[in-house]
């Protein structure tokens, strides 16, 4: 499995509105429940099909691989996003909040497979990296589209 972390500031110097502990967590929950609006073009399908106390399981269209994950809720801490079927594409993704001396930050984890390729292998990294960067591409766009939801919610 190729795995990478990333943080990043969710209030960065000039962003605005700043966003709160509570709004970045609803963000989250929507996103688990309809990824197409936060994670952009990559994402084509995104259903929830069983509710559970606490999270759901739902049925997504990730770059044209049709996959289940089992969302967990750790609240107003932490969503994961577990594969379950995933036609060798398993793994799982964070999503955690936290406070630091810079304020909130939201931290992506990944570790996911690629089938067919050996784990630690060149073309196992290469294949992460190809993704990588969609990958972070979907924390910046979930923070914004947050920050969007929260400034028209103002309005």
């Amino acid at each position: 499995m190729y795995s990478i972390a990333w943080t990043v500031p969710v209030n960065p110097p000039g962003a605005f509105p700043v966003l709160t502990r509570q709004q970045l967590w609803e963000g989250l929950v929507m996103k688990a429940r309809d990824a197409k609006p936060f994670v952009g073009q990559a994402m084509e399908e995104c259903r929830v099909l069983q509710e559970y106390d606490d999270g759901f399981l739902r049925e997504i269209v990730l770059r044209g691989v049709r996959m289940t994950e089992r969302i967990t809720f750790t609240p107003m801490v932490k969503v994961r996003f577990e594969r379950i079927e995933a036609q060798g594409f398993d793994g799982w993704i964070d999503n955690v909040m936290s406070d630091s001396e810079q304020g909130l930050q939201l931290t992506f984890t990944f570790s996911v497979g690629f089938p067919g390729l050996a784990h630690g292998s060149a073309e196992e990294r290469a294949a992460g990296e190809r993704v990588k960067a969609s990958y972070f591409e979907a924390v910046r766009n979930t923070i914004d589209e947050t920050r969007r939801r929260a400034a028209s919610a103002a309005a």
